[in-house]
This record gives structure tokens, C-alpha cells and sequence, in this order.
């Protein structure tokens, strides 16, 4: 019983995402040319391990500043919920946090070592993000920034880098709508925690602007993944096979549908069920037309 606790601590509903990510930035290296299985592996094992303790200690701090006994817990956001129900210690989750984030350091040092020192930077600002967004970034203003880097952005050119040794311009292009659906996926979910997150000294989009125009933004940068996508196939900077990640449309019209109408979670959690779809769907498309645009191009 214990084991499972710590299992759902983690929140491994949502690590699907640096699945995703990794899946992403070693397609877009494919595409140019060279792959390295193992390097692969390493990679998406180093990226978990960094997710796992960015869902930790969010929710460790979360907790410790009160946010989590007051939020609106849906399955998309509001915490594990094991702190609150003393299944587990503080000290335990923010421990479990802190050896996740440690696990993974020794993976990035044999990566800057064996593939090269512009990687550094690169892991420096994730371990940052990963350590200071809860307690230090979410009460910043517009934090929304952070994950869109931290956990969208630059773990797709990392995976990129570690197996070409380079960052290139097309694969700059190609990593930033990851950025925007991590930035959408973490805007929506923080509608329901609005009242707690203020509560707490935090001041996300929602809070800042207020809901309605939060969701205005949040519409509008969905629509923008896909006119990004469509201008660089157009431009050929991206493979045309790469329109295929615009399969997700529907799901996109009904997240934005749902997210409209903010204060009734009866529309807002399905709204927040696909948005989950767009950011996880669309990236692993992308990552497709990548390969077959290698396969076939």
C-alpha cells in the first residue's frame, strides 16, 4: 500500500508528458540525420526523473503554503492529494522531490561531458525552474512562462542537442509550440485554484487579469500552435508531413468551447480533459511527421 502512495505522489497520470517531449526532440534529431538509442533512453529516464520531482516538490510547497487544503481538487489539478489526507509526511514528499532531482544530476553531467558543454546552460535553467517555480516564479507574476521552457521548450531541444551536438534554427521552430502547450496546459488548470492560489500570494494569469481574459489568451495561443505549424510547412523550415499534428483541431475547439465558460466545472474539467489531449497529442504527431518526413521525404 505504501509503494502505490509513493507511486501516486509522483502524479504519474502526468509524466505522459515527458514521454512525449523526449519522443518529440529525438524525432526532430532523426530528421537531420543522427540517432543513438542508448543516448535516447538516457535522455527520456534523465527528463522523468526531473518531472517527478518538479510534481513533488510543487506539491510539497503547495501544501506547506496552504494552497492544497483549500484548492478545488479536479484530476487535472489541485495536487496528488496525499499530504492533505497524511499519507505521507511533508519531510517524505519533499525528500522524494529533492532524490529525484539529485538522480537525475549525474545524467546530465555524463551528458555534458560526452556530448558537450552548450548543454549546461540549458540544464541549469530546468534545474532552476524545477526548484524555484512554486515557492519563488508563481509569485512573480504570469509564471505561466517557466513550465513553458522548463518542461516545454528546452527539454525538446535538450533531447535535440544530446543527439546532434547542435541547436539548430529548425529545431528552434520546431520546439516552440511544445513551449506554448505546456504554458496552455499549466493556464487552464490554474482556473479552478484561483481563490487558493490568491489566497497564497501567488499571481498566475487568472488572478492577474481575471478569467475571462486569461481564457482570451489562452484561445488565442492555441490557435497560434497551429498557425505556427501551418506558415513554417509553408515556409519549408518544418517537413509538410508535420501537419498531421493538426488532427488535433477538434479537441483544441473543444477545450477552448468548454474553457469559456470558466465558472461551471461541469464544462471546465472536459475542457481541461482536452486540452490535456491537444498538448499531449500534438506534440507526439509533430513527432511523427518528423519521421515520416525522414521516411518518405
Amino acid at each position: 500500500m505504501k509503494l502505490k502512495v509513493w507511486f501516486l505522489e509522483a502524479r504519474p497520470q502526468f509524466l505522459l508528458l515527458s514521454v512525449v517531449l523526449s519522443f518529440l526532440g529525438i524525432s526532430i534529431a532523426w530528421y537531420d540525420g543522427p540517432f543513438h538509442l542508448g543516448y535516447a533512453l538516457l535522455t527520456f529516464v534523465g527528463l522523468l526523473l526531473c518531472h517527478i520531482s518538479v510534481n513533488v516538490l510543487n506539491d510539497y510547497f503547495d501544501y506547506e503554503s496552504g494552497i492544497d487544503l483549500e484548492t478545488k481538487r479536479t484530476p487535472f489539478s489541485g495536487g496528488s492529494g496525499i499530504l492533505p489526507t497524511s499519507q505521507l509526511k511533508p519531510k517524505q514528499v519533499l525528500w522524494l522531490g529533492v532524490i529525484a532531482l539529485i538522480l537525475a544530476v549525474p545524467i546530465g553531467v555524463y551528458f555534458v561531458l560526452a556530448r558537450g558543454w552548450d548543454l549546461l546552460p540549458l540544464l541549469i535553467l530546468g534545474a532552476l525552474f524545477a526548484v524555484l517555480y512554486t515557492p519563488l516564479i508563481t509569485k512573480l507574476g504570469f509564471p505561466e512562462w517557466a513550465p513553458a521552457l522548463g518542461m516545454g521548450t528546452l527539454p525538446v531541444l535538450g533531447a535535440y542537442f544530446i543527439q546532434t551536438t547542435a541547436y539548430t534554427f529548425p529545431a528552434v521552430i520546431a520546439a516552440i509550440p511544445s513551449g506554448i502547450l505546456v504554458h496552455n496546459l499549466l493556464l487552464l488548470n490554474e482556473f479552478p485554484d484561483v481563490e487558493a492560489d490568491s489566497k497564497a500570494g501567488r499571481k498566475t494569469m487568472p488572478i492577474l487579469i481575471g478569467k475571462s481574459k486569461a481564457w482570451m489568451v489562452y484561445s488565442a495561443l492555441t490557435v497560434v500552435v497551429y498557425l505556427w505549424i501551418i506558415g513554417w510547412v509553408i515556409a519549408g523550415t518544418m517537413p509538410v508531413f508535420s501537419l498531421i499534428a493538426l488532427l488535433t483541431l477538434p479537441f483544441a475547439v473543444k477545450a477552448i468551447r468548454g474553457g469559456r465558460k470558466h465558472d461551471d466545472m461541469n464544462q471546465l474539467v472536459p475542457a481541461m480533459a482536452n486540452n490535456v489531449q491537444v498538448v499531449l497529442l500534438t506534440q507526439f504527431l509533430l513527432g511523427v511527421g518528423y519521421i515520416l518526413g525522414r521516411v518518405f521525404g
